[in-house]
């Protein structure tokens, strides 16, 4: 690898895609391997720029029906061939949709593909969210709005239709996936939030967690909406771009701790840790009755989703001296990808 990442691995059982950047930073790099490491093709295009956190791509590609949608944080989108890395369309966020040209963070979100339809959020005025076609890259529809936020669309069914839910930059909201119709829109008591972490949606409630307006559970009304009050709120998960997750009802979130809390108790504080692994930037995968956190400095802790308090299960250091482990890695049956500042691990857990 030529640079430091911080878009996640994406990989099935053939195939295993990682972000890159070239060693004079004017260029995104794509590299795909097989699933025995072995380089399978490259893409790079000229993508020169200055942003916080360095340059190189945000966003976790998406691999969707033998093509892989790959989206720079400079604007650039590219709908490639998964096997051959042979473009089929591309886009730019800022000029085919108009998107805002000065983001500190750059273009963050992963796309989406929900009904048919490839969601992407360039934040132009008239196309802050984008549906295209996922074959052809044709715009089926633009829903106006803000500049984007700096986490993933999701998707759910809320009172009988598809929502998409996610950040722009200063609310969070509700679109119509068929239409791109804003269904609602909540702006948070708190300004200032980065919105990174990932909205999860459960049992037909939304969670969201946030630096400044910290962790709150929401309902929906029976039109779809959105209730403004939220059914709980907490200041102890305070995450400023770790998205958290949940297993049989409880959270568990990083912020400086690992904090685990009860969503079927108004959000009531379980536990922490104070794990030296979770004082910084962490990333989770949750399984049925445990939960993987990769940490910034390349540690894999694997720890019970335990209600009753903290019990680590295993640990492991996957990289020696490592400068920043921001990539989410991906797990792909019992194989973990791992993607550190400057190369790409399998891991075996345990007999496939």
């Amino acid at each position: 690898m030529s640079s430091p990442a911080l878009a996640g691995v994406a990989a099935t059982r053939e195939f295993v895609i990682v972000a890159d950047r070239d060693p004079a930073d004017r260029v995104d790099i794509f590299r795909c391997f097989h699933a025995d490491g072995s380089e399978a093709w490259t893409l790079r295009y000229s993508a020169p720029g200055s942003l916080d956190y360095g340059n190189s791509p945000r966003a976790t590609p998406l691999l969707h029906d033998k093509v892989a949608y790959l989206s720079g944080a400079h604007g650039h989108f590219h709908a490639v061939e998964l096997a051959t890395g042979k473009v089929l369309w591309k886009k730019h966020f800022l000029k085919d949709f108009d998107g805002p040209a000065k983001l500190s963070w750059g273009f963050c979100g992963s796309p989406i593909v929900v009904e048919g339809r490839l969601v992407i959020q360039p934040g132009g005025r008239d196309a802050s969210i984008v549906a295209l076609d996922p074959a052809t890259g044709e715009v089926l529809w633009k829903s106006p709005g803000r500049p984007p936020g700096h986490s993933s669309l999701i998707a759910a069914e809320i009172a009988g239709r598809t929502q998409l839910i996610g950040y722009d930059d200063q609310t969070l909201g509700g679109w119509d996936v068929a239409t791109g119709e804003r269904r609602w829109t909540l702006k948070p008591e708190h300004s200032g939030d980065f919105n990174v972490p990932t909205p999860i949606v459960s049992d037909g409630r939304l969670i969201v967690a946030t630096e400044n307006n910290g962790t709150r559970l929401y309902e929906f009304d029976p039109a779809g909406g959105l209730v403004a009050t939220p059914l709980a709120a907490s200041d102890e998960l305070l995450p400023d771009c770790q998205t958290p997750v949940l297993v049989e009802g409880m959270l568990f979130g990083v912020a400086h701790q690992l904090f685990c809390l009860d969503t079927g108790d108004a959000l009531r504080l379980r536990w922490r840790s104070d794990e030296s692994g979770f004082r910084e930037y962490a990333s989770l995968i949750a399984g049925p009755d445990c939960v993987l956190a990769t940490t910034l400095q390349g540690q894999l802790i694997l720890f019970a989703a335990d209600a009753e308090g903290y019990r680590k299960i295993s640990e492991v250091r996957v990289f020696d001296d490592e400068a920043g482990l921001y990539s989410h890695p991906a797990l792909v049956g019992r194989r973990l990808y791992v993607r550190g500042s400057g190369s790409l691990l399998c891991l075996r857990l345990g007999d496939e």
